[in-house]
């Protein structure tokens, strides 16, 4: 029998939260604060899915679980760790995933559209459906989930990623469904075409790449660094998304804070702003008839007619600077 600490749940939920406070953490992988923080940390060592702590109020700790707590807590705070990496799980509503450092930490708002199957944007049959930067494969599992009849394909260029995504598919018996491919983007995906294409590429921008906190910089660069713009793959993806696209087919794509970077390059392309718990501003959805034809045509005729301006001594004409 387990020897019991004598600390309920209600009382170590507390101290943990006052010790995570004390701390100069930052939070933003799957936690917003030192609460839900020593929540997740609870419910992990008690080995419980996400839910209300207060359920669990009474219950009692044993002292091999406050060891366990205590050497978790210790490093999170020492080391600034992710909690996510500590515990290796992650979990996007139900779901868990298996992760490591290898992936960044699971944490899209495509996975909360997905709950809803894309509705009411997505309504055709979904056969065929790419996810894109796949990572620790957990948006290809919820493709899945959601769309019963559909093979997914699931890409990603790191090899430490796609190990850490067949090992999630194989936890929810999926391999039939769901095939992994190495790719740079599309490069390695041949003649495949797809009903949808889901995609939260890295997208953070060189300035805020120089002030992450500790927290972050535990995470593959290559998974987040967006470029100058944060939209250096995101351009990639728009030019060549169309070729990958069925007749109807979408490409749903999360971009961060970049909304109004990617309006201002692309002023005539009529994206879709999702509502996500974070606002309409942070995914879009792109029919493949919208699709740019080519990248940036309109701003790279607008820098030719400044350019002349400059040399024939002209002003540059205003209104068109959308840089």
């Amino acid at each position: 029998m387990a020897r019991q600490s004598g600390r309920s749940v209600a009382e170590v939920f507390r101290n943990t939260v006052a010790r995570l406070g004390r701390a100069r953490l930052h939070y933003g992988h799957g936690t917003h604060n030192a609460r839900d923080e020593a929540a997740l940390l609870i419910l992990h060592v008690l080995r419980l899915a996400p839910q209300p702590l207060a359920q669990q109020a009474d219950r009692q700790f044993t002292s091999a679980q406050t060891r366990r707590l205590e050497a978790l807590v210790a490093r999170r705070i020492r080391e600034h760790l992710p909690a996510a990496y500590l515990t290796r799980e992650a979990w996007l509503g139900e779901h868990r995933f298996y992760i490591d450092r290898r992936v960044i930490v699971p944490r899209s708002f495509i996975a909360e559209l997905l709950r809803e199957r894309l509705a009411p944007w997505v309504h055709r049959p979904v056969r065929h459906a790419l996810d894109l930067c796949t990572g620790s494969g957990c948006l290809a599992i919820l493709l899945a989930h959601a769309y019963a009849r559909a093979s997914v394909d699931a890409s990603d260029l790191s090899l430490g990623a796609l190990a850490v995504a067949r090992r999630n598919i194989a936890q929810y018996a999926l391999p039939h469904r769901i095939q992994l491919i190495r790719s740079d983007l599309f490069d390695a995906l041949g003649e495949h075409r797809y009903d949808l294409i889901v995609c939260n590429p890295p997208y953070v921008t060189d300035a805020r790449m120089a002030r992450l906190p500790a927290e972050y910089r535990y995470e593959p660069r290559r998974a987040l660094a967006g470029g100058g713009d944060g939209l250096a793959l995101v351009h990639r993806i728009l030019q060549a998304a169309p070729q990958f696209l069925t007749r109807h087919g979408m490409l749903v794509c999360e971009i961060g804070h970049n909304r109004r970077t990617l309006e201002n390059a692309y002023p005539r392309v009529p994206f879709v702003w999702l509502e996500t718990s974070a606002g309409p501003d942070h995914v879009f959805l792109l029919e493949r008839a919208d699709f740019p034809l080519r990248r940036d045509a309109s701003v790279r005729g607008m820098h030719a007619r400044q350019r002349l301006a400059r040399e024939s001594g002209r002003p540059r004409e205003r209104g068109t600077n959308r840089e």
